[in-house]
């Protein structure tokens, strides 16, 4: 496999052949009884594990390595050198994130807490990140409650585009853009879903999806694996929790991907313009993106969205759902 950067679009793609490693059957690669390489982390380190950190069997990205960096004509390409992981978010096969207990919410955002800061410590590694794969629609490789991991050498053209919105608002209006759109929203509530401690629910002005959720915090800060200090992180698992169950309600399937900032240890090479006010005009949140089975036409040309649920009525009735226990 190799990483090829579309010169229009600026995106990378990984194309080739993934090799994959077979798995016995009946058996689940995250389950304790598994005998397989050595767990990367687990917490607790000692006793029965809540959450156990795990290298995906068949990644994505390869952690040896250089990257290979070289031109073909006027193209750029590179190996897919970086870093995938699996993250069992219980020792239960059964279940979903959303059925877990606040406290056990809570360990698997700090797995990803952990995991972030350290993959970042790599300065091959420009951005790291957390995602979640719902359901057969979304993708989702094992039945096992998880969650993934991923380390890439390049920073994915989504989080481009929030960085140069979010600079360019900054640059006009010494404000952070996310922070505005919290303010805005929590102060009109007809886009708010739900809301705990420092942390709230929302479906985005232009939601891309019906029932498109984003949660964010109120106090500014754009790494994620960072934690503010007075910040409640189980106030977050709390409301993902909630949001997930609610959700349920209406889908069982969705893509759910964390957003925080790049990493700012190498500050050379093409982010550098985007450094000087990453702090002030960046703002971590998660992204949630259900899959309607009923709905095929969630856009109708790459990047130009339909929706034909107002985000106004999606939050409405996500607030009369009774998100149980």
């Amino acid at each position: 496999m190799e990483l090829r950067k579309d010169p229009i679009t600026r995106s990378w793609v990984l194309v080739g052949h993934r090799e994959f490693s077979p798995v016995a059957p009946n058996e689940c690669p995250l389950c304790p009884t598994t005998i397989g390489p050595p767990p990367i982390l687990r917490m607790p380190a000692e006793g029965p594990w809540g959450v156990c950190v795990r290298p995906h069997a068949n990644p994505l990205y390869h952690i040896e390595g250089d990257l290979g960096r070289q031109a073909e004509g006027i193209y750029d390409m590179m190996l897919p050198v970086g870093a995938h992981e699996w993250i069992a978010e219980t020792p239960n096969h059964e279940g979903t994130l959303a059925t877990l207990s606040d406290d056990q919410i809570a360990l698997v955002l700090e797995a990803y807490s952990l995991r972030i800061l350290d993959l970042k410590q790599d300065r091959r590694f420009k951005y790291v990140t957390a995602f979640r794969n719902r359901g057969l629609p979304a993708g989702e490789e094992l039945t096992h409650p998880h969650s993934e991991i991923t380390a890439s050498a390049f920073v994915p053209r989504r989080i481009l585009y929030e960085l140069r919105a979010a600079r360019s608002w900054f640059e006009e209006k010494e404000r952070c853009v996310f922070c505005d759109i919290v303010r805005q929203e929590e102060r009109r509530g007809t886009r708010l879903v739900d809301t705990q401690g420092d942390y709230l629910a929302l479906c985005p002005y232009a939601s891309r999806v019906p029932f498109e959720i984003w949660l964010m915090s109120r106090r500014h800060n754009h790494l994620f694996e960072q934690q503010r200090q007075k910040s409640n992180r189980r106030d977050l698992a709390i409301l993902l929790g909630r949001t997930l169950r609610r959700l349920g309600r209406i889908t069982s399937n969705y893509h759910m991907v964390l957003h925080t900032a790049p990493n700012t240890i190498e500050r050379s090479g093409d982010m550098q313009p985007f450094w000087k006010t990453i702090a002030d005009d960046y703002h971590w949140h998660i992204e949630i993106l259900p899959i309607l089975e009923k709905v095929s036409r969630s856009y109708s040309i790459k990047e130009v969205y339909f929706n034909q649920l107002l985000p106004e009525q999606a939050a409405e009735r996500l607030r009369q759902t009774d998100p149980g226990q």
